[in-house]
């Protein structure tokens, strides 16, 4: 992959946050960067870094978020704000469980919990 200062300056904001950001996010951090900046650019951009296995792309529903974290890891959803928190919840026994009951053999696993986070459980 050829050296793109865009796509440089679209990593450096994808792994400059905790918060698992869109797309249109990334664009509007990356406008104040680089204020001629289209959202078809930073698109572009952030599929390349995700084929290139620089970032994660994880689909909340149908909305893809992007993560520099590219250890296996799984998240929780908070359902009020819908921030997701990077989590190490992964047990390689459910692999056996679901080799065993279900006669399945599973390649991945991904987990979200869905929940409520501190800032909204009292």
């Amino acid at each position: 992959m050829r050296y793109s200062h865009k796509r440089e300056a679209i990593q450096e904001i994808v792994y400059g946050t905790n918060s698992h950001p869109t797309a249109d996010w990334v664009f509007q951090k990356a406008k104040v960067k680089i204020p001629n900046i289209s959202l078809g650019t930073v698109y572009r951009n952030l599929k390349q870094l995700d084929d290139a296995q620089l970032i994660n792309t994880i689909y909340d529903g149908n909305i893809a978020r992007y993560d520099w974290n590219r250890e296996p890891h799984d998240h929780l959803k908070c359902k009020i704000c819908g921030d997701l928190i990077d989590v190490q919840l992964f047990d390689d026994q459910i692999r056996k469980t679901v080799k065993k009951l279900y006669k399945f053999e599973p390649d991945d696993v991904v987990m979200t919990i869905i929940g409520t986070c501190h800032k909204h459980n009292k």
